[in-house]
């Protein structure tokens, strides 16, 4: 089955962190961009980190760079998110996807409150 799932998510501090997980099955990460993503309620979704095939090439939307960082492990399939100095105005669904793939997860809640 193609597809991909999230984990990671959960309740948090503002300055805390956390590391979101995306297992793919059924394709392989190497092959492909991955991006993370998240939806606040209200609000659009917005692109927060970007790998690109090699995972040589990485983009960040401003609000997250220098606190976010995107990576892959390439043997277990995998894309990561690590999330520091959490605010909260992070506090989101955070989508794993694969555009190329037209595939994205069923995403995780991170929430960052006091």
């Amino acid at each position: 089955q193609v597809q991909l799932v999230e984990s990671g998510g959960g309740v948090v501090q503002p300055g805390g962190s956390l590391r979101l997980s995306c297992a793919a099955s059924g394709f392989t990460v190497s092959s492909y961009g991955m991006g993370w993503y998240r939806q606040a309620p209200g609000k659009q979704r917005e692109l927060v980190a970007f790998s690109n095939t090699a995972g040589g090439i990485t983009n960040y939307a401003d609000f997250v760079k220098g606190r976010f960082t995107i990576s892959r492990d390439n043997a277990k399939n995998t894309v990561y998110l690590q999330m520091n100095s959490l605010k909260s105005d992070d506090t989101a669904v955070y989508y794993c996807s694969a555009p190329r793939r037209g595939l994205r997860g069923q995403g995780t809640q991170v929430t960052v409150s006091s």
